[in-house]
């Protein structure tokens, strides 16, 4: 008895370090993939020529949003059919292209060169989904899948502090700058590539808790979509809300806190990314403790709540010169992200094993992001044109309160609907039944 003991307590640290260095490699491979997406938005192309009437730093991010969102789009039907194999030499493929992209960008002149910026966010767009499915679908799925969702809060941060610092080093051009950032990070993204082809596929126990992930045809993902059409919908507008005030954030950042004063301070990127990134991670990590997948799948709805109350509350507080701007940009990110990150990593998981679905999350993400990316485009649009005057300092508080109310009905919503179906379908399904496309979806008890 005391050596099956031991067997099984050396299976466990095995999986337990198995799970660890899955994390490690997975939250380094798409942070080094930040390198080559968000340096360009440190800079301001002070004299650079607007674009049909839009300053010419908002056309390059609309048109690389322009990129990444299409590339959502077809990641819907590409992501849901992916194999698993060659996926690292695809995204080194994937990279690649993006970053020549930036370096014909440095050398075509504005305003001609933004085509290339939308070529440099279609490729880069397919990333999250390719990396997923090497996490996906395990009992430590929370956990590894939430130190990659994470890591674009880390590094959208890092890259930015390394980009400014190189600029203000050695100083680099405004348009060779995101070309160079991507150099610095292209040898350890190949070492980090190579490590991510060495993790392990899902164990038997992982299959029988989580249900094996497999490619979706056209059939399956119409049927998915109309036994949980309006339930999915509510979580798909929550989730288009998260999107753009994350992305807004993100790629006008550095602009924000100009705007409050921190714009001669490259460490600021860093500094409230990084507590943002632990407090989140703990967070999420911490679901992997609850097993049963219809509790956590409810539950995930719960922190998504919390997230739009810690950023609607802390923007009100700043509205009203009761909270510092480091300490609002700081509360503002952690509460979006408390939102925002589920999506990626716990939410669709948890949904799968719940109804015990042959398919795979890349799916359902990449239809969330391609409308989540269309709605960030469009709010860029109508203030750059109807709102041009107003500052995002401003702008933006106001706006994610709105958010706040918004969000949470949403999320209420799909918490409503999601516990009638687990309910009505619980007891009349066989335990450990996994259901394929020609079948009904149902849960079975965890």
């Amino acid at each position: 008895m005391s050596g099956l003991t031991n067997a099984i307590v050396k299976s466990k640290h095995r999986e337990s370090f198995a799970a660890i260095m899955a994390a490690v490699v997975t939250f380094f491979s798409y942070a080094l993939v930040y390198a080559f997406r968000k340096p360009f938005t440190v800079s301001e192309y002070t004299g650079a020529p607007g674009v049909f009437g839009l300053p010419y730093k908002d056309a390059l991010i609309i048109a690389q949003v322009l990129g990444y969102m299409l590339s959502k789009f077809y990641g819907i039907k590409f992501i849901a059919e992916l194999k698993r194999i060659g996926r690292a030499k695809l995204i080194l493929l994937l990279v690649s292209v993006a970053w020549i992209a930036l370096l014909i960008f440095a050398v075509t002149p504005a305003p001609y060169n933004i085509i290339f910026l939308f070529i440099n966010g279609f490729p880069l767009g397919m990333i999250w989904g390719v990396i997923f499915t090497y996490v996906e679908g395990r009992k430590t799925s929370d956990f590894i899948g939430a130190a990659l969702a994470v890591s674009f809060i880390f590094s959208s941060g890092f890259v930015k502090s390394i980009a400014k610092t190189l600029q203000l080093s050695f100083n680099i051009s405004d348009w060779f700058l995101p070309f160079i950032t991507g150099l610095v990070f292209i040898l350890p993204l190949i070492f980090f590539l190579y490590l991510l082809e060495q993790i392990p596929p899902p164990s038997a126990s992982d299959v029988a808790l989580r249900v094996e992930r497999q490619p979706m045809a056209r059939g399956e993902r119409k049927l998915f979509f109309s036994k949980f059409g309006f339930g999915l919908i509510s979580l798909i507008v929550v989730y288009v809300l998260l999107t753009v005030f994350r992305d807004i954030r993100d790629n006008f950042a550095a602009d924000i806190w100009q705007q409050l004063g921190f714009g001669d301070q490259p460490s600021i990127f860093t500094t409230t990314e990084i507590p943002i990134t632990i407090l989140v991670l703990i967070l999420i990590a911490s679901m992997m403790l609850i097993r049963n997948n219809a509790k956590a799948f409810l539950i995930t709805h719960f922190i998504i709540i919390a997230g739009f109350a810690v950023a609607g509350i802390s923007s009100w507080f700043f509205l009203q010169d009761q909270l510092s701007p480091f300490w609002w940009m700081l509360l503002v990110g952690l509460g979006l992200y408390m939102g925002y990150i589920p999506f990626n990593c716990i939410l669709f998981d948890r949904m799968i094993a719940t109804f015990r679905i042959n398919g795979n999350v890349g799916f359902l993400m990449y239809v969330a992001d391609s409308f989540g990316y269309l709605g960030s485009v469009i709010l860029i649009l109508a203030k750059s044109y109807f709102l041009y005057g107003l500052r995002w300092s401003v702008l933006y508080p106001q706006g994610v309160i709105m958010l706040t109310f918004f969000g949470i009905a949403g999320t209420v919503i799909s918490i409503f609907f999601f516990r009638v179906k687990i309910k009505k379908s619980t007891s009349t399904m066989a335990p450990g039944k996994i259901v394929s496309a020609t079948n009904i979806y149902k849960p079975s008890p965890n």
